[in-house]
């Protein structure tokens, strides 16, 4: 029974470490993306032309990125900007997602 709880901590520290390293993944790539220039700090837009994401979906974000780096969807500033993020959709989504979408 302790090597199974013990097993079972190991566990949910090492998601937690994962989490927290794709979190500052994320919140580095938007900075360094320069995505607060326009959805604001921490995702939230104070532009009401340009979407809060903070609170967002993980998979709907990634999506939306997808969709532009495509071109299936377009914005011609997110059409430049959305290639930047690939490879880094997952981990811009899930810190965007954990963030307050109250202003």
């Amino acid at each position: 029974m302790k090597k199974i709880l013990s097993i079972f901590i190991t566990f949910i520290f090492a998601t937690f470490s994962v989490s927290s390293l794709a979190n500052s993944e994320g919140e580095a790539m938007y900075s360094a993306l320069g995505c607060a220039s326009c959805h604001g700090a921490n995702g939230r837009s104070s532009d009401d032309s340009i979407p809060s994401l903070a609170g967002k979906d993980v998979d709907w974000i990634v999506q939306q990125l997808e969709y532009f780096q495509s071109g299936e969807r377009q914005n011609a500033y997110m059409n430049a900007m959305a290639p930047m993020a690939e490879g880094f959709e997952r981990s811009i989504a899930e810190y965007l997602s954990i963030q307050d979408p109250q202003k």
